[in-house]
């Protein structure tokens, strides 16, 4: 696989990201990417079993699960961050600002932010020699142009199919991925609906410098979404949906989604109760395994999914199948 400008500017061998999933990135499942020459990300709350109701025991249990990716590897890997939304609670708020302070303290190589704008944050993140990838929420060209006014080191730009947090209206990968490409200088990491080599070629040749996958790394033996997951995903017929309104997530279609569908639709609720049944669902789905009651994020890849590989495993077939396809375009 040839190396790109996220791969130098990382120091990572393949520029394939493994994206910031909450709760399941345990630090092995990180060190185990970053050993294998991708970028394995630490998202919140990594590893416990739902969301830790206070601010400052949720930021010191991260940092408690950075040092541990620490002492599993000497690559490089990244740091999941959120920057305040308008609509955070105040214990959310809070959350987010001591999660920058563990960022500043334990310095870990790259940073992935999801936000509008990396406004107040990236030139604290940069001035501690951090690398700062904006995964632009939602992603626009007005959007990705003023992240890289501000300092950004790259956009990801994650597509309409790609799981967890995004906007109904946001284009398809192939529609939006060249959109960044030609309105910013800096690298764009594409994402969404990316399962293999031959997802990873398409968006090289798209003019993306790296991938952001997610729902791929999900079914991995080190990953700690719950294992009846893991097999839910591999059924055949998975569908997945896309949800909310003040907090908007693509999952997987149960009995959850369509009960947030219909008040939706019908206007019951309010748009906060809506969000934190599904903020909540999240809890019950990826660790507790529940099918009916949890939601599962996931993108609309999932039913490409066939097996439970081991990271290793996975990463040396993500390799050989790009080498294959990039081969085969040029004939």
């Amino acid at each position: 696989m040839k190396q790109t400008r996220i791969s130098q500017l990382l120091g990572i061998k393949y520029p394939i990201i493994q994206s910031a999933m909450i709760y399941v990135t345990s630090p092995e499942m990180v060190a185990a990417v970053s050993n294998t020459g991708g970028l394995g990300t630490l998202g919140l709350d990594a590893t416990h079993k739902g969301r830790i109701r206070d601010p400052y025991e949720g930021a010191e249990w991260t940092r408690q699960q950075l040092r541990r990716v620490k002492s599993l590897t000497d690559k490089p890997f990244a740091m999941n961050a959120l920057r305040p939304a308008p609509w955070f609670s105040d214990k959310e708020i809070t959350f987010s600002e001591q999660i920058l302070k563990v960022i500043l303290e334990e310095k870990p190589p790259v940073v992935v932010m999801e936000s509008e704008t990396p406004e107040g944050y990236v030139d604290k993140i940069k001035a501690a020699g951090i690398k700062l990838l904006h995964h632009t929420l939602p992603i626009t060209v007005e959007a990705a142009r003023r992240s890289e006014q501000l300092g950004a080191d790259a956009i990801i730009a994650v597509g309409y199919e790609g799981g967890g947090m995004g906007k109904p209206d946001t284009p398809p990968t192939f529609v939006l991925v060249p959109e960044i490409v030609d309105a910013v200088k800096i690298p764009v990491i594409a994402g969404g609906g990316i399962m293999d080599g031959r997802g990873i070629a398409a968006a090289l040749c798209l003019g993306a410098e790296g991938v952001y996958m997610g729902t791929r790394f999900m079914a991995t033996q080190e990953c700690g979404v719950h294992p009846d997951i893991k097999q839910a995903v591999m059924e055949p017929g998975v569908k997945t949906v896309v949800v909310g309104d003040l907090v908007t997530r693509r999952l997987f279609k149960n009995p959850v989604t369509d009960r947030l569908m219909q008040m939706q639709a019908e206007g019951s609720g309010t748009a906060r109760e809506r969000a934190r049944i599904l903020n909540h669902g999240l809890e019950f789905g990826l660790t507790g395994g529940d099918l009916e009651n949890g939601c599962i994020a996931c993108g609309a890849g999932v039913r490409a999914i066939k097996d439970i590989p081991s990271i290793a495993e996975l990463m040396a077939r993500l390799v050989r199948e790009t080498d294959a396809a990039t081969a085969g375009l040029q004939g």
